[in-house]
């Protein structure tokens, strides 16, 4: 098992370097410009506020609640070793948007429908890769699949629907960042990939 998630966790790790690479060199600029367009002009203004939301859930301090509820449903989770790891893909990320040059959509684009946020949202080291928010909602998301795996408690039906239900989350917090002007789509691949290595490391002591 444990071989298993770092061979994974390597392979996801080398992919996001690969791609942090292309992204410094600007290779997806006219795709990421093109996706935020066509997105913006398919959706409806009616998604801000449901997007929005999604955005407010996403952040650095409503996941630190949440990995803590998941750690008192399956106290067998080494808390402070997944603290640890969602402390370095934080380390990680900001080291990224500091010393890679890849600016966020225009303010043009941004949608953000609430007049306020929470204070991790404040801090813009002036690059928008990689996403903090698809990488806290994939290294959650990767716990939250594994919790629900190991359930006695849950038939096979039930897991299943909770499987869909988690990447339906996924896919649309990843939607909203794009659809909100707040990220690239590049951003939202890169943070995905880092949130993913991350999430599985973290299971290594279980």
């Amino acid at each position: 098992m444990n071989k298993k998630i770092l061979k994974t966790t390597g392979v996801l790790f080398l992919v996001f370097i690969i791609f942090t690479a292309f992204v410094g060199l600007n290779f997806f600029s006219r795709v990421d410009l093109l996706t935020t367009i066509i997105m913006q002009g398919i959706l409806p203004r009616v998604f801000d506020i449901p997007f929005s939301l999604l955005s407010l859930v996403g952040s650095a301090e409503i996941v630190s609640i949440f990995i803590l509820i998941l750690w008192f449903i399956y106290r067998k989770l080494n808390i402070i070793f997944v603290l640890i790891n969602f402390a370095m893909f934080h380390v990680i990320e900001l080291f990224s948007k500091s010393f890679i040059t890849h600016l966020g959509p225009p303010h043009q684009f941004l949608r953000y429908y609430f007049p306020f946020n929470f204070p991790s949202s404040s801090v813009k080291p002036g690059s928008s890769f990689p996403s903090g928010h698809v990488g806290r909602t994939m290294f959650v998301s990767i716990l939250l699949i594994f919790i629900v795996s190991k359930s006695s408690k849950l038939t096979k039906k039930q897991k299943q629907l909770i499987f869909a239900l988690i990447i339906i989350f996924d896919i649309l917090m990843a939607l909203s960042r794009v659809y909100l002007g707040e990220h690239w789509l590049s951003d939202v691949i890169g943070g995905g990939f880092l949130g993913s290595a991350f999430g599985l490391v973290s299971l290594l002591t279980l």
